[in-house]
């Protein structure tokens, strides 16, 4: 009469299924936003831009996020701890400070080539709980990053001895944010990448000692070696 329902074993098991369901539908609709507010930024995408691209009725969505303001807020969160997660693997990975900064250039040039420089603004205008989110995410996390980087290269002397590490992982912290300020860099004259790219170099080079400089040469090297290597091996294959 009442099916599986009836039998208490199978009524539990069907519960989880229900549950990583929802869960699953929640992802799917933070991923997609997150998709869509990063290429165009939060402003622009409306809530029924995200259902139409997800295929389901903006009720839906509301279902899982009472708002706007929640689903940035979800977005936000996922995406602070992906970049901690790719910070602390970067750390992890690299044989010396230098190394670090280098395959952290790398993971910025990835997470930054489809985004619109008008997120940051956005959030800071029109969405003030996400945004204090990442400015604390910014200046805890971040900054500990930065010192924790100046430390080693100073130690293993790829640094200057004589750099200021309090004043300069600051500076450091705060050229992060130079690049999305659209009134100095217009989205249409600059690449938000190449922007990044070049404040990073020019900082490490900065701070550099001559053990250091040879040291970045020689990164610079590989990395120019791998990417002719690969273009070459695309090329073939087009």
């Amino acid at each position: 009469m009442y099916g599986n329902f009836g039998n208490a074993k199978s009524f539990h098991s069907f519960v989880p299924d229900i549950m990583t369901t929802e869960a699953n539908t929640k992802v799917r609709i933070r991923d997609k936003a997150k998709e869509l507010f990063l290429r165009y930024g939060i402003r622009s995408v409306s809530m029924d831009d995200i259902a139409n691209q997800l295929g389901m009725s903006k009720k839906t969505i509301y279902q899982y996020f009472t708002d706007k303001n929640e689903l940035v807020d979800a977005v936000v969160e996922d995406d602070v701890l992906e970049m901690q997660r790719d910070c602390n693997l970067c750390r992890e990975k690299a044989r010396d400070a230098i190394e670090e900064i280098f395959l952290t250039v790398d993971k910025v040039i990835e997470q930054l080539g489809n985004l619109n420089p008008m997120v940051l603004y956005d959030l800071e205008k029109f969405h003030v709980r996400a945004y204090q989110r990442f400015m604390e995410h910014k200046n805890k996390f971040l900054l500990q990053i930065i010192r924790h980087n100046l430390e080693w290269g100073v130690k293993e002397e790829l640094y200057r001895s004589d750099i200021d590490i309090d004043i300069l992982s600051k500076f450091r912290l705060e050229s992060i944010m130079i690049p999305f300020n659209i009134d100095l860099y217009p989205p249409s004259r600059y690449k938000l990448v190449e922007v990044t790219k070049v404040i990073i170099e020019h900082f490490v080079f900065g701070i550099a000692s001559m053990k250091g400089h040879k040291m970045i040469l020689k990164y610079q090297q590989h990395r120019n070696k791998n990417a002719k290597n690969y273009e070459t091996e695309t090329g073939k294959h087009k």
